[in-house]
């Protein structure tokens, strides 16, 4: 009876979770492709020191997805438990469309002009974020 209750945000938990692992993958392929461009020039490539936009720009997309992934994962499991599950599958598939777009926004490598290009798909997220929230706080409110 549960999952059948949960199987919205059951999906959207399992494609946040996959979108994160992509992440990683993309910066392990950033990395192996940093690593062979500075062999081929005869040097040691430092993942950590380098100062190389695509290596930035990976380690951002995937560091910002886990550092969401806590109060999201939080706010769409309290609210599909304690108020809808409905409004938790809408509002949290739309925050995982919205982080799945960040990378693409920001581009392979990040510019000066990026941040711009990210606020809307950034502002989008934290008014799903905000509306879980509002729509628990609400729920103990009305009552």
């Amino acid at each position: 009876m549960f999952v059948s209750d949960t199987a919205g945000p059951l999906l959207v938990t399992l494609l946040y979770v996959v979108f994160y692992y992509s992440t990683i993958v993309n910066v392990l392929r950033v990395r192996l492709a940093l690593g062979r461009e500075a062999s081929v020039r005869g040097e040691k490539f430092d993942r950590y020191t380098t100062q190389d936009k695509r290596m930035l720009t990976a380690d951002r997309v995937q560091l910002n997805t886990l550092e969401h992934m806590p109060p999201f994962l939080a706010l769409l499991w309290l609210d599909a438990v304690l108020v809808s599950p409905v409004h938790a599958t809408w509002a949290g598939g739309l925050y995982v469309l919205a982080r799945a777009v960040y990378p693409f926004a920001l581009g392979s490598r990040i510019e000066a002009g990026a941040p711009r290009r990210v606020l809307p798909f950034t502002f989008f997220g934290y008014a799903c974020l905000a509306f879980l929230a509002g729509d628990l706080l609400w729920s103990v409110v009305a009552r």
